[in-house]
Order: C-alpha cells, then sequence, then structure tokens
C-alpha cells in the first residue's frame, strides 16, 4: 500500500483538507506542517493567534472562542476548518519532526515544497528509501484548499494504479497537470 503525506504551512487548512478527503476514501494517509509555529487571523492584521505545533484542534477551537471576534472567525471559515480537523486528528503536526518516512509526499505551496526537499536532503538518504515529492500550488483559503484537495486525490488515485511508479510517474504528472488548475513542480528524493 502505498504511504502517502500531504503537507502545508501549518497543517491547519490545504493539508487536512487533503488528509480528510484522502482519508475518506482510506488511503494510508497522514499530513504535517513545515513551519516554526501555527498561525491563524487574531484580533488584527498585525496580531494573528500563533500555537505550538502539537496543540490540539480542540484547544486552539476554544482559544478562539474565547475571544471577541467569534463572528470574524466564523466568517472566515475557522471554527468549521477546526471542526473537520478535530474528525482527522487530534493535533498539527511537524514534518521536520516526523521520523515515519513515506512514498510520496504532497506540498500545498512552493516554499513548504523547498522545506520539505530541504529536509528531506539534510536527512542524507541513509536508508536510500525514494519518495516522490509533488507540489500542488494551492491558495490558502478554504475554497482552493477545496479545489486543490481534488488535485492530490486524482494523483493519488492514478499513483496508486501505476503499474511502475518510478516509470509512470512523469506521465502522471504530466496528465494531471493537463487536466487540473494547479501548477505541480515534481522531485524525487531519498529518505
Amino acid at each position: 500500500m502505498v504511504k502517502f503525506a500531504v503537507v502545508c504551512a501549518s497543517n491547519m487548512n490545504r493539508s487536512m483538507e487533503a488528509h480528510y478527503q484522502l482519508k475518506k476514501q482510506d488511503y494510508n494517509i497522514q499530513s504535517f506542517g513545515t513551519g516554526q509555529t501555527l498561525r491563524l487571523p487574531g484580533p488584527s492584521p498585525t496580531q494573528p493567534n500563533t500555537y505550538p505545533f502539537g496543540m490540539p484542534y480542540t484547544e486552539i477551537r476554544e482559544h478562539l472562542r474565547s475571544q471577541n471576534n467569534i463572528e470574524v472567525y466564523t466568517r472566515l471559515g475557522l471554527f468549521s476548518m477546526l471542526e473537520r480537523n478535530v474528525k482527522v486528528k487530534a493535533a498539527p503536526q511537524r514534518f521536520q519532526l516526523e521520523e515515519s518516512s513515506y512514498d510520496v509526499i504532497f506540498t500545498c505551496e512552493e516554499r513548504v515544497f523547498d522545506s520539505v526537499c530541504e529536509e528531506l536532503l539534510n536527512r542524507a538518504g541513509v536508508k536510500s528509501q525514494p519518495v516522490h515529492v509533488i507540489n500542488v500550488q494551492i491558495e490558502d483559503n478554504n475554497r482552493d484548499a477545496i479545489i486543490g484537495a481534488k488535485t492530490i486525490v486524482e494523483l493519488a488515485r492514478m499513483i496508486v494504479a501505476a503499474r511502475d511508479l518510478e516509470r509512470d510517474i512523469d506521465g502522471i504528472i504530466e496528465d494531471v497537470q493537463n487536466r487540473m488548475p494547479h501548477r505541480l513542480y515534481y522531485m524525487l528524493a531519498f529518505y
């Protein structure tokens, strides 16, 4: 069974929507973030809410509810996003702390793709285990996260169906790039 991971900056929106959609279809999936902390809109544009990785989604939700911005957070979709996340897993996880290896890692933004590739290069490929890293460029908002998750699900479907992933990966990426609205990047790395 192909082991997938999906990674965005905070493991809150884009990676979690893809994780949710892949999990519903019984894929072997985990999700992560690459940032130093989690950042959500706060009382003002210059005062975001920040949280550490590992803080349960339920605690983040309760912290937001304790503030005077419930209407704004509701309009931004933060509570519905956190409700979805609670159904998927307990808390956001940081990719750089993950010790498991995956066959395919999807990233949701170019700078996240760069962070994941850099982390894998720093690990020096000691296991000599290949990992296909595919970036699906997704804007960080609820609507685009849903559309981006569909692209990731399509890539996963084709990857699982491939007879020889190493031989077929370029064709899979080209096919999906031609049919879906997202810009894709690809790199073969090693654990």
